[in-house]
């Protein structure tokens, strides 16, 4: 403990005091506690913790699984068994037994054991005095079930007040971020577990003693091995959306933090359309890599500070497809794909890479197109300043029914209304182009020129689609 401050010294000494004297009154209870209830649940934590992170040969545990293989169950079922001196005194064990990393490995191991001592006798007083030390015997067992809810929220507060102590005595937190998202975090998990730990002790006690209650940990284990994997499958997710987003910014340093307001406006419209919320979140992410095919587009393109030629016109215009090629493989963007496939196409059949009109252009892609005209016109550019909210609204109403679909811009308009919009002024601005509601084709890239050959779907050229009109403030990088 050399190694600590001396403000978390004097933590770690008072809590492991605090749980001695917590415990301490055990040795009062005589003969008649459950002393061996006890010492099998001491032990059965232990081994769920040694399990967790030593497992046996051949028991293979997936790399980030062990932190949601809990043994709280175990330890809830000692807070509803024990009195709260055996309740303290049940968790020791196993937090000592628990791996711990340098520096101080020694006192890491004593203030686990000291504050889950802690917790555990906390919780199990309020269980004791909500309802009462036969409760587990009566009948109206389910009687207890919100004092057992009650128990583990306060196991749970202990914990987080305890660890928000630590943070602020050995690592110096301030006291108003020490503890900000710790009873959160962990309050859910708590209450999870905390009918399990009901159940194991009500079979405990049952009349087919332990062995009974042991076979609810299996249950719950391999809940929480289907939570981590559904944790980590979600982690991977977003860091997939990450490394794309990180690669297209480093690109276009035009764009930076354009998808990211894309996608927020794209929530927006979805809230505001009452799409539920699996949808809600494909749209945020839709918005967040529309512009993921600019990968594929030169640089020099992008950077290119004059005006674009018909070639580089027709060359930018291709990064829909490319982006649709680049995310063609990732299952779980659904019908993000077409968002990023189709988002400049026009009602009016102007616009690429298709030509689609009207309700052959997908409802992802007509919400991101919306969202991301307005983010161009209320962003600043180093040739023209932002445009309000109210004109960038105004010019959206202008143009719905040829470019953008009345009724997402009438969402948007009504999402604004009520929350406002607040782009982050962390975030460098997109320069995208002004919007005119004519013939040229989207908001962010100027008006196509020649297209390669090669068929759509609709069995056109794209160099075919001729009539459209240059945009009259193209700037290279705007798509």
């Amino acid at each position: 403990m050399r190694a600590l401050p001396p403000a978390a010294r004097g933590c770690i000494t008072g809590a492991v005091l605090a749980a001695v004297a917590c415990a301490a009154p055990a040795v009062r209870l005589g003969p008649g506690a459950p002393w061996a209830d006890a010492a099998a649940l001491a032990a059965l934590h232990a081994g769920c913790e040694t399990l967790r992170h030593r497992p046996l040969p051949g028991l293979r545990i997936p790399a980030g699984t062990a932190p949601f293989l809990t043994a709280l169950p175990v330890l809830l079922a000692g807070v509803f068994l024990l009195p709260p001196p055996l309740a303290a005194l049940a968790a020791v064990p196993g937090a000592l037994l628990a791996p711990a990393e340098e520096p101080a490995r020694t006192a890491r191991r004593l203030w686990h054991a000291a504050e889950l001592a802690l917790a555990c006798w906390a919780a199990a007083l309020l269980f004791d005095a909500a309802a009462g030390p036969r409760a587990l015997a009566s009948p109206h067992s389910p009687r207890v079930l919100l004092p057992a809810l009650a128990a583990a929220t306060v196991l749970c507060a202990v914990l987080a007040a305890l660890d928000g102590a630590v943070r602020i005595t050995a690592e110096g937190a301030r006291p108003r971020t020490a503890w900000r998202g710790l009873l959160r975090g962990s309050l859910g998990p708590h209450l999870v577990h905390g009918p399990a730990g009901l159940m194991t002790a009500v079979l405990w006690r049952g009349a087919y003693g332990p062995s009974a209650a042991l076979l609810v940990l299996p249950a719950m284990y391999l809940s929480c091995w289907a939570f981590a994997q559904y944790h980590r499958e979600r982690a991977a997710h977003r860091a997939t959306v990450r490394a794309l987003v990180q690669a297209v910014d480093l690109k276009d340093r035009y764009t930076r933090g354009h998808g990211e307001r894309v996608g927020r406006a794209s929530v927006m419209i979805a809230r505001e359309l009452g799409l539920p919320a699996d949808r809600t979140e494909v749209l945020r992410i839709a918005g967040i890599l529309h512009d993921v095919g600019k990968l594929g587009v030169p640089t020099r393109l992008l950077r290119k500070e004059g005006p674009l030629t018909d070639q580089e016109r027709a060359l930018i215009e291709l990064h829909p497809e490319y982006g649709h090629e680049i995310v063609r493989g990732i299952g779980f963007l659904g019908e993000a794909r077409d968002a990023i496939l189709h988002h400049h196409e026009r009602l009016d059949g102007r616009g690429y890479p298709y030509g689609l009109k009207g309700a052959q252009i997908p409802e992802c892609a007509r919400v991101v197109a919306v969202a991301d005209a307005f983010d161009a016109m209320t962003s600043t550019r180093s040739y023209r300043r932002a445009r309000p909210v109210p004109a960038a609204v105004a010019e959206l109403r202008k143009c719905a029914g040829k470019q953008f679909d009345p009724r997402m811009v009438r969402a948007l308009a009504a999402a604004l209304e009520r929350h406002g919009w607040h782009p982050d002024p962390a975030l460098p601005a997109d320069p995208a182009p002004d919007l005119p509601c004519g013939p040229p084709p989207l908001p962010q890239l100027p008006a196509p020129g020649a297209r390669r050959g090669g068929a759509t779907p609709h069995g056109r050229h794209a160099a075919g689609r001729g009539g459209r009109a240059r945009h009259h403030s193209a700037r290279p990088g705007d798509a």
